[in-house]
């Protein structure tokens, strides 16, 4: 498990649908060392922080390996490294084997998994494709959200090592899943009672989830 490529992007203007939007999504690859504080990497920033960024998502990782399947699913489309918004472009972490509240070293960092990635309209913008949010929610390659535990320097050929797992082993693979599920069997109600005792899970998706708990007892 290492970081595959290091990419970082401060916000800019562009036109969408006639009007003009700040977005943070295009991030380039960088060479070197870089310093991986609290809130983000340093040369990183996020355009709209009630959505972005934050102790929860200082850090948004993507699996190199899903690259493949979106040239497949997308002909003819470049896709250079980082399109897709990521800080880290990762190898050897995929969704079902990465979960929610598991801790892992890196550079000189730690840093421990929160959330998977929502994605927003501004996807869609980086891609120029009005249907490319529900194309990524679809398919299920979210990637995932990093809060820093330890700050420290990073750098592209780092190697991830695990530190803990979390002792629920609620895959972001099953997050996902239970995201999209209008309908939830006795173990997808067991899997959001246990999301409740994982720290790392920001609060808004705690709530978000007992909600459909609450739903499925009346």
């Amino acid at each position: 498990m290492k970081i595959f490529s290091l990419n970082v992007g401060v916000p800019r203007e562009v036109t969408w649908y006639g009007g003009e939007v700040r977005t943070g999504i295009y991030k380039e690859a960088v060479q070197g060392r870089v310093q991986l504080r609290r809130l983000n990497l340093d040369g990183d920033r996020q355009a709209d922080l009630t959505v972005h960024g934050g102790p929860y998502k200082a850090v948004y990782c993507y699996p190199h390996e899903h690259y493949e399947y979106w040239k497949k699913a997308l002909p003819g489309r470049e896709l250079p490294i980082g399109v897709f918004g990521e800080n880290f472009t990762t190898e050897g972490l995929l969704e079902d084997a990465v979960h929610l509240g598991d801790e892992f070293a890196v550079g000189t960092a730690e840093v421990v998994v929160t959330q998977p990635r929502l994605p927003c309209f501004k996807l869609g913008i980086r891609f120029d494709d009005g249907l490319m949010v529900k194309r990524f929610l679809a398919s299920g390659r979210s990637g995932f959200y990093l809060s820093v535990k330890k700050a420290g320097e990073v750098g592209a050929g780092d190697e991830i090592t695990v530190i803990a797992r979390d002792p629920e082993r609620i895959s972001i693979a099953d997050f996902n899943r239970l995201y999209v599920a209008k309908d939830y069997d006795r173990d997808d109600i067991s899997t959001m009672e246990r999301l409740m005792r994982i720290a790392a899970l920001p609060e808004d998706w705690k709530e978000h989830f007992r909600e459909r708990l609450a739903a499925t007892q009346t």
